[in-house]
């Protein structure tokens, strides 16, 4: 239960998030963000709060990108990941299958989305959402797309309609980005 937001936007990728820990009908406020950096990648996460903050912030430490970015996230990337949550104790298995969480990635200008069965998206509108509040934001992406609006101020648009209008999402709101170039 939450809200991510991504956009990528001038050769950056921004991403924002809520802070909702959602557990059955009860609602607590986290101070440990679901959005940040590692590296030259900015992430955030749904699903876990283990699988996000111990594996992806802290844990993991992804490949730097080389040759075609989206085979690199489907293959290299992905395989250091999977290694990660089984060292760590996350990742799942249902019969053959492995799953694990969704979450946004962002690299080098590009937002990629990648899904429990780890599925790696990437978007052709350069924007995306995970979470609970998801298809409320992406409404709100959508809206704001020819307004001119700055990146933060299109990601706090978003996340405050999924805020308003999602019992799974509450703020405050953080916020990550790629570096500068």
């Amino acid at each position: 239960m939450t809200v991510i937001v991504g956009l990528a936007h001038d050769n950056r990728v921004y991403l924002g998030g809520d802070s909702a820990g959602v557990s059955g009908l009860q609602l607590t406020v986290r101070s440990d963000p679901k959005v940040f950096r590692n590296g030259p990648y900015v992430m955030g996460f749904t699903t876990s709060f283990r699988m996000g903050q111990l594996l992806l912030r802290y844990a993991f430490q992804p490949p730097h990108p080389t040759g075609d970015l989206h085979r690199h996230m489907v293959t290299t990337w992905t395989d250091s990941l999977r290694t990660c949550l089984k060292e760590g104790g996350w990742a799942r298995k249902d019969g053959d299958q492995e799953q694990a969480g969704t979450f946004l990635v962002g690299i080098q200008g590009h937002l990629f989305s990648v899904w429990d069965d780890y599925q790696v998206a990437s978007h052709a509108d350069g924007y995306a959402a995970v979470g609970c509040g998801d298809e409320l934001a992406l409404g709100a992406l959508h809206a704001t797309a020819h307004l001119g609006l700055r990146p933060r101020a299109r990601l706090t648009a978003a996340l405050a309609a999924a805020d308003h209008h999602s019992a799974g999402v509450t703020g405050p709101y953080t916020y990550a980005s790629t570096p500068k170039k």
